[in-house]
């Protein structure tokens, strides 16, 4: 299918790398399915008695993984293993798409499978990555008995949210740069055309001054940064910064969240849970992290940003389905009453906004616990795009949390200093531009994220 061939380069390049550290003879292995949820287990031979669930990202329809990883990157997999943690993980009945009911449900099915045939762990941590990172959350809030912590890497913890910022790039892209297009933004009938004429519409933009600030004012209603390249500082160039921009939004927006994965999430849901009505873009545009690119990039090609402003107000709407809003609200945008401790990692600059770090300590503070939530940040570009050492040093704050009851030390320098103490193998991060591993120096970072584009409370 030609709308997830990028985004399977992408998730394989994430999900790539060689064997995990630990010898086949130093932990026991254990698949299966369970209700047609295929299931990983690694016990280690000295199994120290805790237990890591690993729940992974989006997959977009048509991509099979090929494996089931166990972590975000297979050197913290193996470091795992290496320091007595058994690791488990179902692949989701179905795989692909978006499993918001279905992962969790086959996640507690696996962690019955490991009480009944290995034995009950002491303690268990749920561990996540991107759309795995929002539900190990939400798996702890609703079997809290069953969690001893959450570590969040990447999440777009608020679902709901990063479903209505696909729309409104999307809205923004159709009224600005194909008004005349027949292109489905909801209720699609027709994925392979809407997703064509998407492409068409941005391939067409990055050639011309005007295009490209009509492609920037896009991004920033979703708050897509203008900054990919891992291995590299952001650009000072406007044109290279919508480049890059352009580029996520490509993968993103039209190719992983785009038409084909909007039929799927509405069938899931009975219907469009997503909406723009009431939604003023020139007060968007106003929070977004990238409004300054957008402001270069108007004066860059001599045009007027209110009167873009101004047809984005006059477009029509987006109206939700009530049933599907409902379901989108419980199964996709966490309570944050953290039950357990919960630490999360976030790329300042990544598709997934930071900003939704920012909504969900909000959050916990009007119904959690503070105390217990924690939050990292590396100062790079990129989806999950961690070193397994920076993993290791987040893991190794939540395992002595879980221990001693208190957070350690979370300054960066001291995090920093801490993942520099791992061997070249484990400071490599994935280029979402390139698709391949680059090397990496620890990036743990102070940073306040702006705020999330779209919360759904």
């Amino acid at each position: 299918m030609k709308s997830v061939i990028a985004t399977a380069l992408l998730t394989a390049a994430l999900i790539s790398g060689s064997a995990t550290a630990a010898a086949a003879e130093d932990y026991r292995t254990y698949t299966g399915s369970i209700d047609g949820a295929a299931y990983l287990v690694k016990v280690p031979t000295r199994w120290n008695g805790d237990l890591v669930l690993y729940s992974h990202g989006y997959f977009p329809l048509g991509y099979d993984p090929g494996r089931i990883a166990l972590a975000n990157r297979p050197e913290t997999e193996g470091w795992l293993l290496e320091q007595g943690y058994a690791l488990a993980a179902s692949d989701y009945k179905g795989r692909t798409g978006a499993v918001y009911e279905q992962g969790p449900r086959d996640q507690q099915a696996l962690l019955d499978w490991f009480g009944k045939n290995v034995r009950q762990p002491k303690r268990t941590v749920a561990l996540g990555s991107s759309m795995g990172g929002a539900l190990s959350i939400m798996l702890a809030e609703k079997s809290p008995r069953r969690f001893a912590g959450v570590a969040s890497l990447c999440g777009p913890i608020d679902l709901n949210s990063a479903w209505n910022g696909i729309l409104d790039v999307s809205f923004a892209l159709k009224t600005l740069l194909a008004p005349d297009k027949n292109i489905e933004l909801v209720r699609v009938t027709n994925p392979q055309q809407s997703a064509e004429l998407l492409q068409a519409a941005i391939t067409q933009a990055l050639t011309t001054p005007e295009g490209r600030a009509r492609l920037a004012l896009a991004g920033a209603l979703g708050n897509v940064p203008g900054w990919v390249t891992a291995d590299k500082p952001r650009s000072a160039d406007v044109a290279e910064q919508i480049r890059q921009q352009a580029f996520q939004i490509s993968l993103i927006h039209v190719n992983t969240f785009g038409p084909f994965a909007r039929v799927d999430l509405e069938q899931r849901a009975g219907g469009n849970p997503s909406w723009n009505t009431g939604i003023d873009y020139a007060r968007q545009l106003a929070r977004s992290g990238e409004r300054e690119l957008v402001r270069d990039a108007y004066r860059a090609a001599g045009m007027d940003l209110h009167a873009d402003l101004a047809a984005l107000a006059a477009a029509p709407r987006v109206g939700a389905d009530p049933a599907a809003a409902d379901w989108m609200s419980r199964f996709a945008v966490p309570s944050a009453t953290t039950p357990t401790p919960v630490v999360t990692l976030h790329n300042v600059a990544d598709s997934a906004e930071p900003g939704n770090e920012r909504w969900y300590a909000q959050q916990v503070r009007r119904s959690g616990e503070p105390n217990r939530l924690r939050q990292l940040y590396a100062d790079r570009p990129g989806h999950c795009s961690f070193s397994s050492a920076e993993e290791i040093v987040v893991l190794e704050a939540l395992f002595d949390r879980i221990d001693t009851g208190r957070w350690p030390y979370l300054d960066p320098r001291h995090l920093n200093a801490a993942a520099s103490k791992f061997g070249a193998d484990h400071h490599k991060v994935t280029d979402v531009a390139t698709f391949r591993d680059v090397p990496a120096a620890p990036g743990f970072v102070r940073f306040t994220p702006d705020p999330l584009m779209r919360p759904s409370r």
